[in-house]
């Protein structure tokens, strides 16, 4: 049996999809219950009733949810919809399901933290034990992906289930930006915060630093942290004298500090650590979604006196072992309000690290290349999801993921409707739960990088990957920079499509263009569909079908 739980118009009912072996095929039995809770209760007795008869099914499902709940059995098909067990319902009058309430969101999401920098993804030289306990406690997903390799793209499709090009954000806003998320565009938290949940935040924003476009002008109640990435400050190694103004630290869109200093810096993690614990406390008896969002362990790397020269690695491996250690904390806070089994944390970073920093820069793994490129090492990344009694504990999971895809998916689980403008993402539940021949519910995802080049196309299934010919960003082998101050790239030109297969190679190390030839066609009618919907400046189309700009101050 397989539950899945959706809202039908007016968005003031919970149904829940029962589907049994029993049933005739493209029919399932349809549980719809007058209340915004979901009930699980009733989804639990409903599991209960495999191989039980319709009647039966019904029966039991209904008469967990109280007077007034309807079952109707229902053909994918045509639609058309017969009621099976009105007596059934009519004579409920318990209600013990009502008193569930939605899942919390937890959502912890680090700066340039690579695929092999957590433990259980092979990093050496430090230990990360909430996080690995993470992946024992729920699931390892090895196949996740970011929409852009760059903070504010990354961010922008996380909190929207867009690809950043289609809202008009690119690269990295710095201080001197004068746009952001539009007003219109609707994020995570609002879908939330309309569900009655509480909605905060702690780190780095980077979607505008202007009034218009600050959390709290975005569904969140509460938020704490940068507005941007921590070195763009006078300090940066790389930057002319001038370039940089003070970095500012704001509180629910306030700035409370002028000038963030290098003390300053060593305590963020912490900061933003306890304002998640502090939120969790003050809303324990209400659904809640927090964003914590590390500045960590994106350059300059700071960390305070508890994990300074703890690790083997250095700064780098400090700084995520403190990032580590806010993971725990959090999940401890959870723990004593007895919140572990209502809430769902994911755990997950905006891009591939950053390589040219060498020693302050992490690990891609066996992947190719980093951060600011569309290739493996910039766009996968370690994700770790748990919710004890929805996602198995142990688990390890291969399917192809895209942060567009967890807007839509949580939306789904707390059963809100999706914005009314569209979106890339979709409901990945099946694929996230590990539901055995779930089938992906996209043809193909678009790999997008600087001012709206498609760079590459991958297969629905995650297995093909279609590099596009453009200019990317290298070492070549080369070692990084020492202590905080990067070497330079060099540019390279990928001269004509290259084929990869991810199953069989993820490090994209031989080209199956050649052998692959109906594959190569495939994949170029996808890329092709790409450009004319959202644009790609490597092929003269600045901006497609379905863009829509970003907000600008007026």
């Amino acid at each position: 049996m397989s539950v899945a739980i959706r809202t039908v118009p007016p968005f003031n009912f919970v149904t829940a999809m029962i589907i049994t072996s029993d049933f005739p095929p493209g029919r399932h039995c349809r549980l719809v219950a007058p209340r915004r809770r979901v009930f699980l209760s009733a989804i639990r007795r409903a599991r209960a009733g495999v191989g039980a008869t319709l009647a039966a099914l019904a029966t039991a499902a209904a008469g967990m949810v109280g007077t007034g709940a309807v079952v109707a059995v229902a053909s994918a098909a045509s639609a058309a919809r017969t009621v099976c067990a009105e007596t059934a319902a009519a004579a409920a009058t318990t209600a013990t399901a009502a008193t569930d309430r939605p899942p919390n969101i937890i959502l912890i999401f680090t700066d340039d933290q690579g695929y092999g920098d957590v433990g259980t993804y092979g990093a050496k030289g430090y230990a990360t034990p909430h996080l690995d306990g993470l992946a024992r406690d729920g699931v390892k997903f090895t196949n996740f992906h970011v929409a852009q390799a760059v903070c504010s793209a990354s961010r922008a499709a996380l909190l929207t289930g867009c690809y950043p090009n289609r809202i008009g954000l690119h690269g990295a806003l710095g201080p001197n930006a004068t746009h952001g998320l539009h007003p219109d565009e609707t994020t995570l938290a609002e879908i939330l915060k309309a569900r009655g949940y509480a909605t905060g935040m702690a780190g780095k924003w980077h979607l505008g630093h202007h009034a218009p476009f600050l959390p709290h002008r975005h569904g969140f109640d509460e938020s704490f942290g940068l507005p941007y990435s921590n070195d763009m400050w006078p300090n940066h190694p790389e930057a002319k004298p001038g370039s940089y103004p003070n970095l500012p630290l704001l509180e629910n869109g306030q700035v409370i500090d002028d000038d963030v200093t290098a003390a300053d810096q060593r305590t963020l993690t912490t900061r933003y650590t306890e304002k998640a614990v502090s939120f969790i406390e003050r809303h324990k008896d209400q659904p809640f979604f927090f964003y914590l969002a590390h500045s960590m362990p994106h350059v300059p790397l700071y960390v305070s006196g508890k994990f300074d020269g703890k690790s083997e690695r250095g700064a780098y491996g400090d700084v995520v072992m403190e990032i580590d250690w806010s993971v725990g904390e959090v999940l401890a806070a959870l723990d004593r309000h007895g919140l572990a089994r209502d809430t769902l944390v994911i755990f997950t970073t905006d891009n591939g690290p950053w390589l040219s920093y060498g020693d302050h820069a992490g690990s891609a793994g066996p992947l190719r290349e980093g951060k600011g490129t569309a290739w493996e090492g910039g766009v996968r990344v370690p994700c770790l999801m748990r919710w004890p009694g929805h996602l198995a504990a142990g688990t390890v999971n291969d399917r192809f993921l895209m942060t567009i895809d967890l807007l839509p998916t949580v939306a789904g689980r707390v059963g809100a409707p999706l914005p009314d403008r569209p979106i890339d993402g979709r409901d990945v539940w099946p694929l996230l739960a590990g539901t055995p021949d779930a089938a992906p519910p996209h043809d193909s995802y678009g790999l997008w990088f600087a001012q709206n080049e498609l760079q590459a196309v991958v297969s629905g299934d995650g297995r093909w990957k279609l590099m596009l010919p453009h200019r990317y960003r290298t070492l070549s082998g080369r070692p990084g920079g020492t202590g905080g101050v990067p070497v330079r790239y060099e540019m390279v030109d990928l001269k004509a499509p290259a084929l990869y297969d991810l199953e069989a190679d993820p490090s994209e190390s031989a080209d199956r263009a050649a052998t692959q030839p109906d594959v190569v066609a495939r994949l170029l009618r996808f890329a092709d569909s790409w450009r004319t919907e959202l644009g790609d400046t490597l092929t003269g189309r600045p901006a497609g079908t379905g863009t829509r700009p970003p907000g600008r101050l007026e």
